[in-house]
């Protein structure tokens, strides 16, 4: 079972950009997306009826902001979008699918770049997550956690560490805040198959740092610990364009 996760920074954008095509050469059982930009009102059949998926939306209340998406090819069980809390759901960050074997997390966690409030808002958001996250654990769930987390974990998870250690995305707060996550029972997937540098998922437009391999790692899928045997590999895919961020995805064993 292949499961993959891509912030495509607008989904309006990355269909004119061949994403449908995408989309059917991966060959995915489940497609996380982050950061739609979109409700489903503004998009087309195309992307709301991709052949073999079905598709899920959570919208921000603010049009074209945020926003995340599944595309699926067996129907989930159940189907929540939130953590019931309105702060937070209003947003349109959190998409969460019970499957037989698993529960699928599928968000597209705040940014704190902009003021010392959004970054207030992304460490309350966090300490949400993980308290919803550990109560499904605590009932006998199975955990898939993907998605676009934006902090880098570790100096390895970025190409500057210290000219960004002032920089929200690789905070002391927010790094430790994922030090505690892991201390919850939680494995980060792709450290599990490559613990290699150089290896990111974010990469500055502005700068086109692409091309220098000048990026972040700031997108991940983790699973709870019972589950870590399940994860056959992990896995980046820098050479997917059509946003700043990069695909990635994971195996499980069938």
């Amino acid at each position: 079972m292949k499961i993959l996760s891509w912030n495509v920074n607008g989904i309006r954008a990355a269909q004119r950009k061949g994403f449908v095509d995408w989309v059917a050469r991966t060959d995915a059982d489940m497609i996380l997306i982050q950061e739609t930009k979109a409700h489903p009102d503004q998009l087309d059949e195309g992307l709301l009826q991709i052949d073999g998926y079905r598709a899920y939306f959570s919208s921000a209340e603010k049009k074209g902001y945020s926003g995340v998406a599944l595309y699926t090819r067996t129907q989930p069980n159940d189907i929540r979008y939130g953590f019931g809390i309105p702060k937070f759901d209003n947003e349109g960050r959190t998409i969460i699918a019970e499957y037989d074997r698993f529960v699928l997390m599928n968000i597209y966690y705040p940014n704190g770049q902009m003021r010392q409030e959004r970054l207030d808002y992304k460490m309350d958001f966090y300490d949400a997550f993980l308290e919803y996250a550990d109560a499904l654990k605590r009932s006998g769930k199975q955990l898939v956690i993907g998605g676009d987390f934006n902090t880098a974990h570790r100096e390895i998870d970025l190409a500057r560490p210290k000219e960004n250690e002032n920089i929200s995305g690789f905070l002391p707060i927010e790094r430790a805040w994922i030090d505690k996550f892991i201390s919850h029972g939680y494995v980060d997937t792709f450290r599990e198959f490559h613990p290699e540098p150089d290896q990111y998922t974010w990469w500055s437009v502005r700068t086109r740092a692409r091309e220098k391999n000048i990026g972040w790692r700031i997108d991940y899928f983790f699973v709870n610990e019972d589950f870590r045997d399940h994860v056959t590999d992990a896995f980046i895919i820098p050479g997917d364009e059509g946003s700043d961020h990069c695909p990635l995805g994971i195996e499980i064993r069938s």
